[in-house]
């Protein structure tokens, strides 16, 4: 999956987003209700859509539970002290005044008149829900230092553990059932003051100031303390995102394993970056997990170790090569190959028409030796300029990095961005007519995104195939939190496309020769139970190796708080048959300090 883009940085201080200007992204009922004096549970409605949408309201009243005074959601919230008794309405919302709210303080009694609105952050084609608000207010306070409404727990035995129901399209108009589904539950409490204690961080602090727990400490917990994201029915009901309303400065780098002691409380709202969110006006104490960067053994003299690394949009300019050094030495232990994901061209996000990345790669040979390892080679054939995707003017491509001290790289000339890379047979044995050369890059399944590398290697005499890949984003994809259930993956119609191609080329080689050694690896960008990873092993013809671990262990991203398997390693039936072993290196992903958002993954295996 790709890094959240900096546009987001650039239009966002906090991840929940509301706009004046968001006039297209309203939904309001083509019938609202009659709207004179009502109360937040009358607006808030029992389904997701307010019946008052679209009308004005008069004189709400509620006490202000906290205040949002900065990024592009000013404002602030309102509960009712005076419940009702449906659970499936709330009693709390927010108030969009798009600038910062003058004259309200938490613990005022106010009354508030204005147009309900529902917002969908992201806007409608995202398929979010919507957060129902109060826009160009009136205010009046009545009192002030009232006490605040008593904040809901949230916990293991309040969120149930069915997420959504799946009716093939829209819940919004489905009436709310917060004790039977999750997404329910949480949009039951939409706006109101709500507390979850002592609980465990799922998905490291990012750079906006934001983490991930879970209220659910057994819920698909591995060893480090994350919860994994083993099929699309397991969506862990559990975590919710954690934002605050004080200084950035002041949020906790938080790792996961590690816990939000005692009461994070605050408002919960709806965003377009995780869906329901915490936004605390109380944040718990950081207790570390002392969580540990892992270290995979060493390859034996007679092992072959072959590695996949995302360094996560790598140029010239970064300060990241020593440490992406000390990585691949230390943490990685050298691996013999290492396909290499996301290497920029040699000034990186600069749109010039640059498209060698020589400097990038020499600048990481270079760190590689300083940290103490081995003098490393490359092979790789640049892209043709702004046609594979990623970020603009960066170029970034697949590259081969390997020890010449260990395996030899076979050089076939004429691999250039457009020429597409055969198999042949040379002496009874297939080989590339290629290498390194692309795999079929003038495919309509490699539009706009990286075409395959492939590159044919000899380790003790015997021929290895390699085939390095960056399959397309997720990028457009409905999120977990959608009203849409089960949301769109639009995205993976491209991925299909490519796994067929990767998994086609790779039956070529085979019918050449049926006992090749192939590996295809990198960053596929989708889950070892998906159909994209259907696809690349086809009937036989590769077997993703990650499944030879615990199921607990298959992860090498953190989304959201679930930990997830986008980096694989799959091998050929020759290798699947010897003797091997996998090893996802947990060095990143679940790290506030990380150096790419990715983990890497060595296979070891006797050719």
């Amino acid at each position: 999956m790709p890094s959240k883009s900096s546009a987001r940085l650039a239009a966002l201080t906090v991840a929940a987003v509301c706009s004046a200007t968001a006039a297209t992204q309203i939904v309001a009922l083509p019938t609202p209700a009659h709207a004179d004096t009502v109360r937040i549970h009358d607006i808030q409605g029992g389904t997701r859509l307010s019946p008052y949408a679209g009308e004005q309201v008069t004189d709400v009243t509620g006490i202000v539970t906290g205040i949002r005074t900065y990024g592009s959601s000013r404002g602030f919230w309102i509960q009712d002290p005076d419940p009702d008794a449906d659970p499936a309405t709330s009693e709390g919302v927010f108030v969009f005044t798009g600038s910062t709210p003058k004259g309200v303080a938490v613990g005022d009694a106010v009354t508030v008149s204005g147009t309900v609105s529902e917002y969908v952050p992201g806007g409608t084609s995202s398929g979010n829900q919507s957060l129902t608000e109060i826009t160009r207010p009136t205010v009046e306070v009545l009192s002030s230092g009232n006490p605040v409404p008593a904040a809901t727990s949230i916990d293991a035995r309040s969120v149930p553990d069915a997420y959504t129901p799946s009716p093939n399209g829209s819940v919004n108009a489905l009436p709310l059932r917060p004790a039977a589904y999750a997404l329910d539950f949480y949009e039951s409490l939409e706006g109101m003051n709500v507390t979850v204690a002592d609980t465990r961080v799922v998905g490291a602090t990012d750079p906006y100031a934001e983490l991930w727990v879970t209220v659910k400490p057994d819920e698909n917990r591995n060893r480090r303390g994350g919860t994994v994201y083993g099929s699309y029915a397991a969506q862990n009901t559990g975590r919710l995102q954690i934002q605050s309303l004080g200084r950035a400065a002041d949020f906790p780098d938080a790792n996961v394993g590690d816990t939000l002691a005692g009461t994070t409380a605050g408002p919960l709202d709806y965003n377009q970056y995780g869906g329901y969110t915490l936004v605390a006006t109380r944040l718990g104490e950081l207790r570390g997990g002392d969580l540990r960067r892992e270290t995979t053994r060493a390859q034996h003299a007679r092992e072959l170790a072959v590695a996949t690394y995302n360094v996560e949009n790598l140029d010239p300019s970064d300060d990241t090569f020593a440490a992406h050094a000390a990585a691949i030495v230390n943490n990685l232990q050298s691996p013999d190959i290492v396909s290499l994901e996301e290497i920029q061209d040699n000034n990186g996000a600069t749109d010039d028409g640059t498209v060698a990345a020589d400097r990038t790669m020499a600048a990481l040979a270079d760190a590689i030796v300083a940290a103490g390892g081995p003098r490393y080679d490359w092979r790789a054939v640049d892209p043709a300029d702004k046609a594979d995707g990623g970020e603009p003017g960066g170029n970034i491509r697949q590259v081969f990095l390997f020890n010449p001290d260990r395996v030899s790289f076979t050089d076939r000339a004429g691999g250039d961005a457009t020429t597409p890379v055969d198999v042949t047979k040379v002496r009874g044995k297939a080989a590339l007519t290629l290498s390194p050369g692309r795999v079929d890059p003038a495919s309509e399944a490699f539009a706009n995104s990286r075409k395959p590398l492939a590159g044919e290697f000899v380790f003790r005499g015997r021929t290895v195939i390699v085939i390095a890949n960056h399959f397309a984003s997720k990028g457009g994809d409905q999120g977990l939190t959608s009203q849409y259930q089960p949301p769109a993956r639009s995205s993976e119609q491209q991925r299909h496309l490519q796994a067929k191609a990767v998994h086609d080329f790779t039956a070529k080689i085979l019918k050449t020769q049926k006992n090749a050694d192939v590996v295809v690896l990198g960053d596929i960008n989708d889950f070892e139970f998906s159909t994209t990873t259907d696809l690349l092993e086809g009937d036989g013809t590769l077997w993703s190796a990650v499944k030879s671990l615990p199921e607990s262990e298959r992860y090498s991203y953190v989304h959201q708080g679930n930990s997830q398997a986008l980096d694989q390693i799959l091998v050929s039936p020759s290798i699947r048959r010897g003797a091997f072993e996998y090893d996802s290196v947990h060095i990143n992903a679940e790290f506030h300090d990380q150096i790419s958002d990715h983990d890497p993954q060595v296979l070891r295996f006797r050719p």
